[in-house]
Protein backbone atom coordinates (compact mmCIF):
# COMPACT_ATOMS: atom_id res chain seq x y z
CA UNK A 1 0.00 0.00 0.00
CA UNK A 2 1.22 3.55 -0.75
CA UNK A 3 2.28 6.04 2.06
CA UNK A 4 -0.18 8.54 2.99
CA UNK A 5 0.98 12.34 3.60
CA UNK A 6 0.30 15.16 5.14
CA UNK A 7 1.00 18.90 4.14
CA UNK A 8 4.64 19.55 5.46
CA UNK A 9 6.66 16.88 3.99
CA UNK A 10 4.78 17.69 0.54
CA UNK A 11 5.13 20.92 0.73
CA UNK A 12 8.80 21.31 1.81
CA UNK A 13 10.49 19.22 0.06
CA UNK A 14 8.54 20.75 -3.47
CA UNK A 15 10.29 23.82 -1.90
CA UNK A 16 13.89 22.39 -2.01
CA UNK A 17 13.20 20.47 -5.15
CA UNK A 18 13.45 17.22 -3.48
CA UNK A 19 10.12 15.66 -3.72
CA UNK A 20 11.89 13.30 -6.46
CA UNK A 21 12.89 11.56 -3.09
CA UNK A 22 9.00 10.28 -2.71
CA UNK A 23 8.37 8.37 -5.70
CA UNK A 24 11.50 6.64 -5.17
CA UNK A 25 10.74 5.71 -1.57
CA UNK A 26 6.90 4.95 -1.81
CA UNK A 27 5.80 4.50 -5.43
CA UNK A 28 2.52 6.62 -4.94
CA UNK A 29 1.79 8.61 -2.46
CA UNK A 30 -1.94 9.26 -1.19
CA UNK A 31 -3.72 12.51 0.12
CA UNK A 32 -6.54 13.59 1.35
CA UNK A 33 -8.76 16.52 0.13
CA UNK A 34 -7.97 18.67 2.99
CA UNK A 35 -4.19 17.87 2.31
CA UNK A 36 -4.76 18.94 -1.25
CA UNK A 37 -6.33 22.21 -0.26
CA UNK A 38 -3.79 23.37 1.84
CA UNK A 39 -1.36 22.46 -0.77
CA UNK A 40 -2.29 25.24 -2.97
CA UNK A 41 -0.92 24.02 -5.72
CA UNK A 42 -2.93 26.00 -8.46
CA UNK A 43 -1.33 29.51 -6.69
CA UNK A 44 2.05 30.18 -7.69
CA UNK A 45 3.77 29.62 -4.79
CA UNK A 46 7.14 28.23 -3.93
CA UNK A 47 7.36 24.17 -4.66
CA UNK A 48 3.82 24.89 -6.71
CA UNK A 49 5.34 23.28 -9.75
CA UNK A 50 7.23 20.33 -8.71
CA UNK A 51 3.66 19.74 -6.52
CA UNK A 52 1.61 19.96 -9.76
CA UNK A 53 3.62 17.70 -11.75
CA UNK A 54 3.39 15.11 -9.26
CA UNK A 55 0.34 15.02 -9.69
CA UNK A 56 0.24 14.85 -13.68
CA UNK A 57 2.97 12.19 -13.15
CA UNK A 58 0.13 10.27 -11.33
CA UNK A 59 2.39 9.19 -8.24
CA UNK A 60 0.64 12.32 -6.17
CA UNK A 61 -2.73 11.40 -5.94
CA UNK A 62 -5.97 12.51 -4.12
CA UNK A 63 -8.21 9.92 -2.05
CA UNK A 64 -10.77 11.61 -0.28
CA UNK A 65 -11.74 10.11 3.45
CA UNK A 66 -14.47 7.94 3.10
CA UNK A 67 -17.29 9.34 4.78
CA UNK A 68 -17.85 6.32 7.60
CA UNK A 69 -14.14 7.63 8.59
CA UNK A 70 -16.07 11.55 9.69
CA UNK A 71 -16.05 10.36 13.03
CA UNK A 72 -12.63 9.43 13.46
CA UNK A 73 -11.68 13.15 11.64
CA UNK A 74 -13.69 15.23 14.01
CA UNK A 75 -12.25 12.91 17.02
CA UNK A 76 -8.76 13.96 16.31
CA UNK A 77 -9.53 17.72 14.53
CA UNK A 78 -9.85 18.34 18.51
CA UNK A 79 -6.15 18.81 18.66
CA UNK A 80 -4.97 18.34 14.99
CA UNK A 81 -5.44 20.56 11.87
CA UNK A 82 -7.99 19.68 9.54
CA UNK A 83 -4.91 18.07 6.90
CA UNK A 84 -3.36 15.97 9.46
CA UNK A 85 -7.09 14.46 10.86
CA UNK A 86 -7.81 13.70 7.24
CA UNK A 87 -4.19 11.80 6.74
CA UNK A 88 -4.39 9.68 9.89
CA UNK A 89 -7.95 8.85 9.24
CA UNK A 90 -7.11 7.77 5.11
CA UNK A 91 -3.77 5.77 6.76
CA UNK A 92 -6.32 4.00 9.36
CA UNK A 93 -8.70 3.54 6.20
CA UNK A 94 -6.58 2.11 4.43
CA UNK A 95 -3.81 0.32 6.40
CA UNK A 96 -1.11 2.46 4.96
CA UNK A 97 2.24 1.12 5.51
CA UNK A 98 3.88 4.55 6.23
CA UNK A 99 2.30 7.66 7.11
CA UNK A 100 4.37 11.17 6.55
CA UNK A 101 3.69 13.50 9.13
CA UNK A 102 6.13 16.61 10.89
CA UNK A 103 4.55 17.94 13.35
CA UNK A 104 4.89 16.45 17.18
CA UNK A 105 1.07 16.02 18.08
CA UNK A 106 0.04 14.59 15.00
CA UNK A 107 2.95 12.11 15.16
CA UNK A 108 1.46 10.81 18.83
CA UNK A 109 -1.73 11.04 17.52
CA UNK A 110 -0.82 8.66 14.64
CA UNK A 111 1.10 6.08 16.51
CA UNK A 112 -1.40 5.98 19.50
CA UNK A 113 -3.44 4.21 16.41
CA UNK A 114 -1.01 1.80 15.70
CA UNK A 115 0.63 3.72 12.44
CA UNK A 116 3.89 3.92 11.07
CA UNK A 117 5.27 7.27 10.59
CA UNK A 118 7.95 8.94 8.83
CA UNK A 119 8.93 12.84 8.63
CA UNK A 120 10.71 14.70 5.79
CA UNK A 121 14.02 13.89 8.09
CA UNK A 122 13.66 10.26 7.69
CA UNK A 123 12.94 10.91 4.44
CA UNK A 124 16.16 13.01 3.12
CA UNK A 125 18.37 9.97 5.59
CA UNK A 126 16.69 7.20 3.26
CA UNK A 127 17.67 9.34 0.46
CA UNK A 128 20.93 9.62 1.48
CA UNK A 129 21.46 6.07 2.24
CA UNK A 130 20.29 5.43 -1.10
CA UNK A 131 22.85 7.47 -3.10
CA UNK A 132 19.87 10.35 -4.35
CA UNK A 133 21.80 12.93 -2.02
CA UNK A 134 25.55 13.57 -1.37
CA UNK A 135 24.90 15.62 1.46
CA UNK A 136 22.26 15.87 4.61
CA UNK A 137 24.00 19.38 5.48
CA UNK A 138 23.61 20.96 2.41
CA UNK A 139 19.83 19.65 1.87
CA UNK A 140 18.76 20.45 6.05
CA UNK A 141 20.57 23.92 5.05
CA UNK A 142 18.25 24.48 2.54
CA UNK A 143 15.07 23.38 3.93
CA UNK A 144 15.97 25.86 7.20
CA UNK A 145 16.40 28.52 4.84
CA UNK A 146 14.05 28.40 1.73
CA UNK A 147 11.66 26.54 3.41
CA UNK A 148 11.88 27.94 7.22
CA UNK A 149 11.48 24.41 8.27
CA UNK A 150 12.47 24.04 11.84
CA UNK A 151 14.93 21.43 12.83
CA UNK A 152 15.36 20.48 16.74
CA UNK A 153 19.09 21.32 17.32
CA UNK A 154 19.85 17.73 18.55
CA UNK A 155 18.01 15.75 15.92
CA UNK A 156 20.33 17.97 13.60
CA UNK A 157 23.38 17.00 15.32
CA UNK A 158 22.41 13.25 15.46
CA UNK A 159 21.56 13.09 11.89
CA UNK A 160 24.69 15.04 10.65
CA UNK A 161 26.80 12.36 12.81
CA UNK A 162 24.97 9.92 11.15
CA UNK A 163 25.68 11.00 7.73
CA UNK A 164 29.43 12.05 9.04
CA UNK A 165 29.07 15.47 8.12
CA UNK A 166 28.67 17.01 11.77
CA UNK A 167 32.47 18.45 11.40
CA UNK A 168 31.71 20.48 8.31
CA UNK A 169 29.16 22.30 10.43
Amino acid sequence: MPAISNTSPLLNLAIIDHLFLLPQQFGQVYIPTAVLTELKVNETRPGSVHLQAAIREGWLVLHPVNVSNTPLVSLLQQKLHQGESEAIALAVELSADKILLDEKEARQAARTLGLSITGILGILLRGWRAGSITSIKTVTDRLQQEANFWIAPALLTQILQESGESNSS
